[in-house]
């Protein structure tokens, strides 16, 4: 039999675990506070416990770090009705081994547990328990607040998880996505957060100067040096450097970065002396790697060492349930930078937003409510305000529209199972071409109006056969 401790200040919720887990292989002890569930660690040792994080006196979290420093092979499962993206963190930092959110589904948090006891027993959580779910699946819960979707739920787990660790982390999603955001929050939580953070985007600075960006340059290292500058590296020294675009990294500065993540050391521009930096490194790119990898434009041997851990970020169309908060969250924000009187969004124009896919994901929602802020006649953010976000593009060199109608105006029905790929074809083409016009065919300038990067236009140039010239 197992000894499951159940910490809680409520009886009832305690007496509701009691029927829960009679007649199963649990035999379950409980706690009211932190003094009496200490007490009970040192009585029974239990095989796992179940903290809630609100509780008079000293909570749930500080309980988690005392019995993580006296018993740290215990897992803890955190239970909370108010799961907001700080606690998820902070429980996933102080070594949780899960945080789950009232009220909670039944058959997951027994699977739930069989999955904790395998983990930290696995010689003894052979026999599964008779309500545990074959598949562990995680229980559909309404969002509370920004950020509380599933999908963004298990982002600030991997974050709680990672961030007092040092290793590398590759940071993925699509532009617009919050890469930085989740890069800053890594820094916060971490040990460093009191050291500088310093972010760079590999793809916004010509590649000539990007290796005196990073790694400095002495006084007459070449025309306009007139003194000593340090890089980023010794910026954030102790602290975390976060590159953005690295897939946009040329291969000569890839093998200096490569040096520095083995050895720590670098010399600046101009100079012999060896410089030493202590810096957790942390990598964004919406591009795809291994594809660059296989044209050998991307170092494999660095992907390695960059991908330690990798955090994927969904894109905005598969969290819209989080788009009405985040909708709210931009309109407070814009209404008090224009110094604005009180703005509610209509439920029309939420309506729409929430039915538009946002290629452009949560930059392009913030720019679509700043723009609806700013030409705003009244108090309410309408429909038509933000209609022109879901417009179809206009090639404005020909004044000829590429949005969907212009496409099934055509005789693609006669296509029947390849109008799907067909439209998106012929719509990316000439939003590439649009771009390439409207930049003078400056391909670092059009990557950066389309908001990819320039590796990734080099590739739909080359599917497509658009000439470089």
């Amino acid at each position: 039999m197992y000894k499951i401790l159940v910490v809680d200040d409520e009886k009832s919720v305690r007496y509701s675990f009691r029927k829960l887990f009679a007649g199963s292989r649990f035999t379950m002890y409980e706690a009211e506070n932190y003094e009496s569930t200490m007490e009970l660690f040192k009585e029974i040792q239990p095989d796992l416990a179940i903290v809630d994080i609100e509780m008079p006196g000293k909570n749930g979290l500080e309980l988690l770090k005392e019995i993580k420093t006296h018993y740290q092979e215990t897992p803890v499962i955190m239970v909370t009705a108010y799961g907001s993206g700080d606690r998820v963190i902070k429980a996933m930092k102080h070594g949780a081994y899960d945080y789950i959110e009232k009220p909670f589904d039944i058959p997951y948090l027994f699977g739930l547990i069989d999955e904790a006891l395998k983990a930290s027993k696995p010689h003894m959580a052979d026999t599964p328990s008779s309500q545990s779910s074959t598949t562990l699946k995680k229980p559909n819960s309404e969002d509370k607040i920004i950020g509380d979707s599933p999908a963004i739920k298990e982002v600030f787990k991997l974050i709680g998880k990672v961030a007092a660790s040092d290793a590398s982390i590759l940071i993925t999603g699509e532009s617009g996505t919050g890469k930085e955001l989740v890069a800053k929050a890594i820094h916060t939580y971490s040990d460093r957060a009191a050291k500088p953070f310093i972010a760079i985007n590999c793809a916004a600075i010509p590649e000539t100067l990007l290796e005196s960006e990073l790694f400095g340059y002495k006084k007459g290292a070449f025309t306009g040096a007139n003194k000593d500058k340090p890089g980023k590296f010794e910026e954030a020294h102790c602290g975390t450097l976060f590159l953005d675009e690295i897939g946009d990294m040329s291969l000569p500065l890839q093998a200096k970065l490569l040096r520095v993540l083995q050895e720590g050391s670098f010399e600046r521009l101009g100079s012999a002396k060896t410089q030493f930096a202590d810096v957790r490194i942390i990598t964004a790119t919406n591009s795809n790697l291994e594809g660059l990898i296989q044209k050998k434009e991307f170092r494999e041997d660095l992907f390695y060492r960059i991908r330690v851990i990798t955090i994927a970020l969904p894109p905005l169309r598969l969290r819209k349930e989080d788009i009405p908060a985040l909708a709210q969250h931009f309109l407070q924000k814009h209404v008090r930078n224009e110094k604005l009187p009180t703005m509610t969004i209509n439920t029309m124009a939420m309506e729409k937003m929430l039915e538009y896919s946002w290629p452009g994901n949560i930059r392009q929602l913030e720019n679509a409510i700043k723009r609806a802020v700013i030409l705003a006649k009244g108090p309410v953010i309408t429909a038509d305000l933000l209609l022109k976000e879901f417009e179809p593009v206009v090639d404005l060199t020909n004044n000829q529209p590429f949005g969907l109608n212009y496409y099934l105006s055509a005789d693609f029905e006669k296509r029947e199972g390849e109008i799907y790929q067909l439209v998106l074809r012929e719509v990316e083409k000439e939003l590439i071409m649009w771009a390439l016009n409207k930049t003078g065919k400056n391909q670092a300038k059009a990557a950066k109006l389309l908001g990819i990067s320039r590796v990734m236009l080099h590739e739909r140039m080359e599917k497509f056969g658009i000439s470089k010239n």
